[in-house]
């Protein structure tokens, strides 16, 4: 789930290829969202102030400006840490979700060990959470962790799941959460609305990644997009504003823009040049 194959890091973010081995040529859905730059200073230096004044080694620092210095630098990356952590949790979490849709399609899966791996980590909550929203919504998989292109705004993602729910095909979008003070799994941020129309205007699906095949996307018209926030606690599922999609839509195709100049700029090398006075 977290390394599509296609998908490569490059100095410009996820891009990804045509087939195994090709070359990377458009940036992800998620790399183009991320144009869109938040600050996060803020929470920066409350979770490196948090994590100082929770060091049990404080108390006996004070007195010492060296150790001290040590734990400072050690609090400063609190926040990367915590990213980090967030990250892999959520990564243990989609690859649970993405083995139960592959087992109820009759496809190769992992589920023994994605739930292995939750509960060596003391979040086999996620995965019992994940299966009530799974009977409660009576999911019916259609593709599980399917890779879709845009070739004319130039763009392609992952998609965590297609799903007829209710009666309609709907395009999900899993997101893992944490739960408030009093145990109500957080919302997840609007961004997930242009992932999800920029998923929704895909152009085509792969069929097979190491040949290169593609076919076109099946799934583009009169689908319900939905982000599913999973968490220890519960889950919560969101439905994207249709009237909204096409403002989401254009910020998308903007941001996209945004991410050209800057790979171009970036591939250029192109910087201020000094010079030196006239000639008199």
């Amino acid at each position: 789930m977290t390394s599509p194959k296609l998908a490569t890091q490059t100095d410009s973010g996820r891009m990804y290829s045509r087939k195994v081995g090709g070359e990377a040529i458009v940036p992800s859905i998620t790399t183009v969202i991320g144009m869109d730059n938040m600050d996060l200073s803020g929470w920066a230096g409350y979770m490196a102030a948090k994590s100082l004044s929770e060091d049990h080694r404080l108390a006996q620092a004070l007195g010492d400006a060296r150790q001290l210095r040590s734990l400072v630098r050690d609090s400063a990356s609190a926040a990367e840490a915590y990213r980090d952590q967030a990250a892999a949790r959520g990564d243990r979490v989609h690859n649970y979700a993405e083995a139960r849709a592959l087992q109820a399609l009759g496809q190769g899966h992992d589920l023994a060990e994605a739930r292995a791996a939750l509960e060596a980590n003391n979040e086999l909550a996620y995965a019992q959470h994940f299966e009530t929203w799974w009977t409660d919504y009576n999911v019916e998989p259609l593709a599980a962790e399917v890779t879709v292109w845009n070739d004319s705004v130039g763009y392609a993602g992952t998609i965590d799941l297609v799903a007829k729910i209710g009666g309609r095909t709907c395009i999900v979008d899993y997101k893992t959460k944490t739960s408030d003070r009093d145990g109500v799994v957080k919302r997840p941020d609007d961004k997930v609305i242009m992932q999800l129309a920029a998923a929704c205007k895909a152009e085509e699906q792969v069929v097979d990644a190491e040949s290169g095949e593609w076919k076109p996307w099946e799934f583009g018209t009169d689908t319900m997009l939905l982000a599913v926030a999973l968490g220890d606690t519960g889950t919560r599922t969101f439905m994207a504003p249709a009237p909204a999609l096409p403002d989401y839509w254009a910020k998308f195709y903007a941001l996209r823009r945004n991410w050209e100049a800057t790979h171009k700029i970036s591939q250029a090398r192109a910087t201020l040049a000094e010079i030196t006075p006239p000639a008199r």
